[in-house]
């Protein structure tokens, strides 16, 4: 090949178009490591630190992508333009004397532009930050309320680093249009700005969610008055988690919706946003509403009072939950009723259906409706309450709770026992005025009677003066039984319902002290042996 003037022109040429790409990709890759160091010397947050560094690298292998790529094209191009016998020099200068100079104008001043736009958002970013840190100073210091300065340290911190990062992509944008790049670079650039700000403001916003909860909260609690609505905050206290877990839903679906409409392939479910809003509310609500029953149910009760009757303390504590337990089923049918109205279900055909399946399931679920029936009966015919002591076939305890359909009973050991409310027979109540605790005891055989009688009685006497459970002195019924080595007392003692157990201990262990005292003899199981001399031998 012989190398003519013609040649090594074309060389030049190509090899000037690709010294020109490498300028100019090297002069963006520098531009854009400035940049990005920039933002990330002022970034204090390590996960936002780590993302820069993410993004920084991404863009690099893209900028090298893209070099590699329109270095192929170059050498492409050029390639075909020669083997169709073109020549270079005489190609470019039709393409260049195509280009008038007002692109050589314009780039020029898109450049200047551009350089104006970097400045003025280093400024503006400078003037934000100063006017962030004097309103998070003067946050810290209203109403002296400290308990929340982390948080809004938090705060202040993700704004400022909202506002850097959203002016650098806006300004990107602009420098986009400066420089009549692809209207689509532009377009993807605001749409990637307004994502980053719907998350970020969202995420911002949810921060913000817990600093105000959290300062209502103290200040609620500093302003408290019984005379003031702040008497009824402590009783609601509780839902203050749930709140600010509802307003966090709330924003984070707020945020999804509007990044949805920023898409214009998915915008269409944008529209759900609102509704899963309202059941949010609804859900919220409903739980409000329950607590204001319970409350609204606990004042009309009343709480048990020291000085009250024991059984209208137990009739509280009978019908306040049951009745909470209905109004809380009342509650949540209706939120449940509401939520299938917002996503736009006919509740006729389901509230149809629901009393078909209720007749369906009425007539072969007898045994449940006749539970629910006898429990109303015994709450209203006060057959037992709640803290009773009752026997109920071999169920024998403290009632501990009555529900619609069982009655759950502790027996003495510790054990539970649940008894459906239809299938209780006879009922033993030992909770009802008085009962008794029965007590035996056996002495023996050549024991003085009337001694026994007086010194149960005297210990009767002793022990009901010192104890408010005993309602009377002990009684001696009189000789009960012949046993195989004793005979059998027996004594009965009033006291308080449901106290007979632990009052039948208590005297056993006061007639064995008094027994002692007076030598009168408990006798313990004997056996007499015969040997053939007729002499017996007690063992």
């Amino acid at each position: 090949m012989i190398l003519t003037p013609e040649v090594w022109r074309t060389v030049g040429i190509v090899a000037g178009q690709i010294v020109a790409l490498l300028v100019v990709t090297g002069l963006l890759s520098w531009l854009l490591r400035i940049l990005f160091k920039t933002i990330e010397s002022r970034t204090e947050n390590a996960s936002a630190a780590k993302g820069l560094s993410t993004a920084r690298r991404l863009t690099r292998n893209l900028l090298r992508l893209v070099g590699g790529a329109l270095f192929l094209l170059i050498l492409g191009g050029n390639g075909y333009l020669i083997v169709q016998g073109e020549d270079l020099l005489a190609f470019y200068r039709v393409q260049l004397s195509q280009i008038g100079p007002d692109f050589w104008t314009g780039l020029g001043l898109g450049v200047l532009y551009s350089v104006v736009a970097v400045v003025a958002a280093r400024w503006l970013i400078r003037l934000i930050f100063r006017l962030l840190g004097v309103l998070e100073s003067r946050a810290k210091a209203y109403e002296q309320v400290q308990t929340n300065d982390e948080s809004l340290e938090v705060f202040f911190a993700g704004l400022n680093r909202i506002q850097r990062n959203g002016l650098w992509l806006a300004v990107a944008g602009l420098i986009a249009g400066f420089l009549s790049l692809p209207e689509v670079v532009g377009d993807l650039i605001f749409v990637a700005l307004r994502i980053y700000l719907i998350v970020s403001l969202g995420m911002l916003v949810v921060s913000a969610v817990a600093v105000i909860v959290t300062t209502l909260d103290t200040l609620s609690q500093r302003y408290y008055r019984t005379d003031t609505l702040l008497h009824y905050y402590n009783e609601l206290k509780g839902l203050i988690p749930l709140l600010r877990r509802s307003l966090e839903y709330i924003v984070y679906i707020f945020v999804a919706t509007l990044v949805l409409l920023q898409v214009d392939s998915v915008a269409q479910f944008a529209e759900w946003g609102p509704r899963l809003v309202q059941i949010v509310g609804i859900f919220f609500l409903a739980r409000v509403a329950i607590e204001v029953v319970n409350l609204l149910v606990d004042r009309a009760l009343g709480q048990p009072a020291p000085d009250a009757p024991p059984e209208e303390n137990q009739r509280r504590l009978t019908l306040s939950p049951l009745i909470k337990s209905l109004l809380k089923y009342l509650v949540f049918s209706g939120a449940f009723v509401l939520v299938l109205q917002i996503i736009e279900l006919d509740v006729t055909p389901i509230l149809a259906g629901a009393g078909l399946l209720t007749l369906i399931v009425g007539l072969g679920a007898q045994p449940i409706i006749n539970d629910v029936v006898s429990g109303f009966f015994i709450l209203f015919e006060n057959l037992f309450l709640v803290g009773d002591y009752i026997e109920i076939g071999t169920a024998r305890g403290v009632v501990e709770a009555i529900d619609i359909r069982t009655t759950r009973i502790r027996d003495p050991d510790g054990q539970q026992h649940i008894l459906r409310n239809g299938q209780m027979g006879e009922v033993i109540n030992f909770s009802k005025g008085y009962t008794y605790a029965v007590v035996t005891v056996g002495v023996a055989y050549d024991s003085d009677l009337e001694k026994v009688y007086d010194v149960l009685r005297q210990v009767g006497r002793a022990f009901a003066a010192g104890n408010p459970d005993v309602l009377a002195p002990t009684q001696v019924a009189g000789l009960d039984d012949f046993g195989a080595s004793e005979l059998v007392v027996r004594t009965t003692t009033r006291v308080k319902p449901g106290r007979h157990l632990q009052i039948s201990r208590d005297l056993r262990a006061q007639f064995k002290i008094a027994f002692d005292q007076n030598g009168i003899e408990i006798p313990f199981p004997q056996r007499v042996l015969h040997f053939p001399d007729g002499l017996g031998t007690r063992e």
